[in-house]
């Protein structure tokens, strides 16, 4: 028995080095071959990218380790409730498309610090936008590399922290030399590679399940073991285990507004998703390129559901109640990277899986010396007394570990691992040249070193890519949070700071430079805070402000926003002619024009 695990674990190694070398070859090889030699082809890919090639690059930009490994896991334990994180980034780009793409592609600039720096006349509303850019950049870019670091850890059996060097080491070597434009094109073969990914255990696993090859209709049909329907099986499962019914909200409809508001607005202030709509040719191609990467993501949002499901299901009939010693190799593999823990509290043997946390911290601490449990377990030192739960679960694990538990081949298993490294990589370096950018052409070039060349200014861009992945890395060892968790906070920065700024900067003329540094800042300011509070100074739930969670308190900061810089604005002078003018212009996409020439 001990033999076949060791061959069948090798085996899962030997696929994933093999498939996610392959993948990380291809993306070094597109790098090469589409380095950047210029500012512009380095910021904005030379402004050619077609429409549907931007729409795929786009898509993988915008589905991050977040979407790909965290969105399943968190629909998988929260059930309906995770509705929000679908609707709300799924409707994020419909308003994305609909009210900004368009208008920032006329008005033809790199950055949004430098749309909102030219838009609002101001070196300050620049500085105050670079600031809110990479306070937002870091804050996403840290899920990603956390995403790395488990995916790394678990299928190549090294440790959490290398496999972070590596991803990082991987996506610095291919934003420096190709900049955006070797980035987009690399993205486009990360987004073939994590949908194909994606898919394949999907469309397995339904089959396995409810005999369907459609995991969206899968979803909703009947198990093949017993002929009931999987989501009342679930719900049962659920509810006969102490938990809130699988498809029943448990935080409460305000909460659930919040949050998908959050999301949505945060996705049409996304600095790194905004960035990718300068690089198309022509206005209209900005729209084009809108609908196709709704298109491509709507491919794995609307399996994400199914994905959640099968693995919560497989899960929970799988370990609860059952005795440790039965459990397949897959349990120890992931127990041993300390994302999955067990402690037999009532030293039965068996694996007590009921509602209630398994531990007094949010990570296992496991015992000196590879210790182990009389039933042949790590030993967990911080498990909670106060609760029957026996069973930790990371949520990160969920879709990387949803075909072993389902007893896939061991080539599915290494293509989900390839599929959520692209994820996690193709956003890392969207969000590395977002970083970049801001220092070298907003803070430099526009505003600290107005002479210098245009050699020196990709030489600064190069060395900030560099010192952003030292720091990206740090924190993606040290992570704050579930990976979707920490990516929430990011959207609601983005939803309370660039959202209200963008919007009224192309549909308000009257929106001045005091208005819009004044929302800024207290949009920044008074969601940073509350999402520091209630996340590490000690907040606890029952003080929220009207029920409102730190991943949604991005909505009412945007409404702060609005309201401060409203209000400002009239009680301050009105923009200059000349900007009340070009606001006229670029509210008007005259279809296929060049972008205006504004100074």
């Amino acid at each position: 028995m001990l033999n076949v695990m060791i061959l069948g674990l090798t085996t899962v190694q030997i696929w994933t080095g093999v498939i996610v070398g392959l993948t990380f070859l291809l993306y070094i090889g597109i790098a090469v071959w589409a380095r950047a030699g210029s500012t512009s082809e380095f910021y904005v890919a030379g402004g050619g990218v077609p429409p549907v090639l931007n729409g795929m690059a786009t898509a993988a930009d915008w589905m991050s380790a977040a979407s790909f490994i965290s969105m399943a896991g968190l629909i998988s334990f929260m059930g309906y409730q995770g509705a929000q994180y679908l609707m709300g980034w799924t409707g994020g780009y419909v308003l994305l498309a609909l009210l900004l793409a368009p208008y920032l592609r006329k008005f033809g600039k790199f950055t949004v610090p430098d749309f909102i720096g030219d838009r609002y006349y101001s070196q300050t509303a620049r500085l105050v936008a670079l600031i809110c850019a990479i306070f937002i950049s870091f804050t996403y870019i840290v899920g990603q590399m956390g995403g790395v670091g488990i995916a790394f850890a678990r299928f190549l059996n090294i440790d959490f922290e290398y496999g972070v060097m590596i991803g990082t080491g991987i996506v610095f070597f291919y934003a420096v030399l190709g900049g955006m434009k070797g980035i987009t094109y690399t993205q486009v073969a990360q987004y073939c590679v994590l949908i194909f990914a994606y898919l394949v255990p999907a469309i397995f696993i339904s089959i396995q399940m409810v005999g369907n090859p459609i995991p969206q209709l899968g979803f909703g049909g009947n198990l093949l073991s017993d002929g009931s329907s999987l989501l009342g099986t679930l719900d049962t499962l659920h509810t006969d285990l102490g938990f809130k019914a699988y498809t029943t909200s448990h935080k409460g409809i305000t909460d659930l507004f919040f949050v998908t508001a959050a999301l949505m607005l945060g996705t049409a202030g996304l600095p790194h998703v905004i960035v990718r709509f300068f690089t198309v040719p022509k206005v209209r191609d900005a729209r084009k390129s809108a609908g196709w990467a709704l298109v491509f993501i709507a491919i794995l949002y609307t399996t994400a559901p199914a994905v959640a499901a099968f693995a919560r299901t497989n899960l929970i009939n799988t370990v609860s109640n059952q005795p440790y010693a039965s459990m397949p190799a897959w349990f120890g593999n992931w127990e041993n990277t300390g994302l999955l823990a067990w402690s037999d509290k009532n030293n039965d043997g068996n694996i007590n899986y009921v509602a209630g946390k398994a531990l007094l911290d949010k990570k296992p601490t496991f015992a000196e010396g590879d210790k182990r449990g009389t039933a042949g377990e790590r030993f967990v030192t911080n498990a909670d007394p106060a609760t029957k739960n026996e069973l930790f679960v990371n949520r990160d694990i969920m879709v990387l570990a949803n075909p072993e538990i389902a007893g896939l081949p061991a080539w599915v298993i290494a293509l989900v691992v390839a599929g959520g490294l692209a994820a996690a990589l193709s956003t890392a370096a969207g969000l590395l040249l977002v970083i970049s950018s801001s220092i070298s052409h907003d803070l430099l070039k526009n505003f600290a070193m107005p002479g210098i060349t245009e050699k020196q200014e990709l030489t600064y861009a190069r060395i900030t890519i560099g010192v952003a992945v030292v720091i990206a890395a740090y924190f993606g060892i040290n992570p704050p949070g579930f990976v979707a968790e920490v990516v929430a906070w990011a959207f609601g920065l983005a939803a309370a700071s660039f959202f209200p700024a963008i919007l009224l900067g192309i549909f308000y003329k009257r929106m001045n430079m005091q208005g819009a540094v004044a929302g800024m800042i207290v949009g920044l300011v008074f969601t940073g805070a509350y999402i520091i509070y209630f996340k590490y100074g000690g907040g606890t739930s029952d003080q929220w402000l009207f029920g409102i969670s730190p991943e949604g308190i991005g909505t009412l900061g945007m409404l702060f926003n609005f309201v401060v810089a409203l209000v400002v604005s009239s009680f301050t002078p009105p923009p200059p002619e000349n900007i009340q003018a070009l606001v006229e212009e670029i509210r008007i996409p005259r279809g296929a024009g060049a972008p205006a020439d504004h100074d």
